[in-house]
């Protein structure tokens, strides 16, 4: 997120010049080019990690939870076979 953060100053920095100019073409290309490719796609992209850790965690529980329900319906299966 700091890089968010960096990102935006880098940003502002040419901010005052693209209104100085006036020039409403300037302005729009200054809010594509600079503001939204250098701070939104830094935002994204910390927003993909978080959802990335949070997708394997529930990843991983689901499969603890299956490999015990499995060792148990083994349990079950022998105990079975043995009567």
């Amino acid at each position: 997120m700091w890089g968010a953060y960096i990102f935006v100053a880098i940003a502002l920095i040419s901010l005052p010049k693209a209104l100085q100019s006036g020039d409403i073409i300037v302005i729009i290309a200054w809010v594509a080019q600079t503001f939204l490719q250098l701070v939104l796609l830094s935002i994204i992209m910390v927003g993909q990690k978080v959802h990335s850790s949070d997708l394997e965690r529930q990843i991983t529980e689901t499969h603890e939870a299956a490999v015990i329900e499995l060792q148990q319906l083994k349990e079950l299966t022998s105990k079975i076979h043995s009567l």
